[in-house]
């Protein structure tokens, strides 16, 4: 590449960090902050007079165990809140079947602290209106259901 040809791989590797680090910055997760690490041992590589191969080696190196090894714990402490909305409150609820639960006719309603879902069961079983069963999950704006067992 003709623009780059008057440039030391010093200033290449720092117009990596500095795209990796705009590239982090553009994102709401992280995305290649591993990557301006891995050039930026590149850079010093460079700095000490390593050839091409050496720093391409540097970075890849340096930019896959910053990845593996502090991935899992930044998942744990940066995402690890799950904000439950209202409707994960009724997950393991009694609800009344209000329309008969058909998954392959696509029909079935259940009413569930005062809100009437549309409903899927979850064994694709057939339940009649009246039944009360249990809500298991949501999919989309589909409640989840099963059959209340009969327990002593």
């Amino acid at each position: 590449m003709q623009i780059f040809a008057g440039m030391s791989m010093t200033t290449m590797w720092s117009i990596a960090i500095v795209a990796f680090l705009v590239i982090e910055a553009a994102t709401v997760g992280l995305a290649s902050v591993w990557f301006a690490v891995g050039s930026a041992f590149a850079m010093i590589t460079a700095m000490l007079g390593g050839n091409l191969i050496l720093q391409i080696v540097v970075f890849i190196v340096v930019s896959a165990a910053t990845l593996v090894f502090t991935r899992p714990l930044v998942k744990k402490y940066v995402n690890s809140k799950v904000e439950p909305t209202n409707a994960d409150m009724i997950i393991g609820k009694e609800c009344r079947v209000v329309e008969t639960v058909d998954n392959i006719a696509g029909t079935g309603a259940v009413y569930v602290d005062g809100k009437t879902w549309t409903a899927r069961s979850l064994n694709d079983e057939i339940i009649a209106e009246g039944e009360l069963v249990k809500a298991q999950r949501i999919e989309g704006v589909k409640l989840i259901v099963s059959k209340k067992s009969e327990e002593a």
